[in-house]
């Protein structure tokens, strides 16, 4: 298995694949610019309780369980990196202090708060987008345009905010072709299959994520690996509630 599938599986999925011979820039580059190949798979798998008939009622439980499953599918990272740049960009306090509270292995007020809703709103849309018969769809399209947002947070565009770490490894890797040629793929994508909706929801996820990078490097300084949690979290739900909200009945 070639060192960027390796990186990108087992950075990306709790799969245990063996890790990479060598982490050179090359295999990080195309280890992150495949990550919306490894999404695709994820949601494949995670979204399998969404081809059950559904009820109003019994929606809510079956896109519970493949938001829980996508959750335990990627060890919760994403999640927790969330968690993390929430607390560190709540606490108000300057980039070293806050990058320093990111990196405590506990949970504040700000991160459970985000979590918990980040969380509920990926349900409850899921679960409307299933029962107006799109669900697969649906977290098809917001799992790999999370990642496609990922890639683009991999770009020369975005500095490290640290020296170490998953954001130091990844940062300016990836050529800026790549996001963009993804992003007009799964924008095409989005608009054949879902119409405007998945268009709105493509590109308004694609912009959410600009303004979490925004925020990242004038409050801590660039990207780190929780920030990336974060922009894959938010771009996802960002599809999920505007697809729960435009999608046809």
């Amino acid at each position: 298995m070639p060192d960027a599938l390796r990186l990108a599986i087992g950075t990306l999925t709790r799969l245990p694949v063996p890790a990479p011979t060598a982490l050179t820039r090359r295999s990080t580059a195309w280890a992150m610019s495949l990550a919306p190949v490894i999404g695709a798979a994820l949601a494949l798998l995670c979204g399998l309780p969404l081809l059950i008939d559904a009820t109003p009622v019994s929606a809510l439980l079956l896109a519970a369980l493949s938001i829980a499953l996508l959750a335990f599918a990627t060890r919760g990272l994403h999640l927790d990196g969330l968690a993390d740049t929430a607390d560190a960009l709540g606490s108000g306090k300057p980039a070293a202090q806050a990058l320093a509270i990111a990196r405590k292995s506990d949970i504040g007020p700000f991160g459970v708060i985000t979590l918990v809703l980040n969380l509920l709103l990926q349900i409850v849309s899921l679960a409307v987008c299933l029962t107006l018969g799109d669900g697969l769809l649906a977290l098809l399209l917001a799992v790999v345009v999370g990642r496609i947002c990922l890639s683009g947070a991999c770009t020369g565009l975005w500095l490290a905010a640290r020296t170490d770490g998953l954001g130091a490894n990844v940062a300016g890797s990836v050529p800026i072709a790549v996001p963009v040629i993804w992003s007009l793929v799964f924008a095409i994508t989005a608009f054949l299959a879902l119409g405007g909706a998945g268009l709105a929801s493509t590109l308004l996820a694609l912009a959410v994520a600009q303004v979490v990078l925004v925020i990242a490097k004038r409050r801590l300084g660039g990207i780190t690996g929780d920030v990336l949690g974060a922009v894959i979290e938010c771009s996802t739900t960002t599809v999920l509630i505007t697809l729960a909200l435009l999608l046809p009945i």
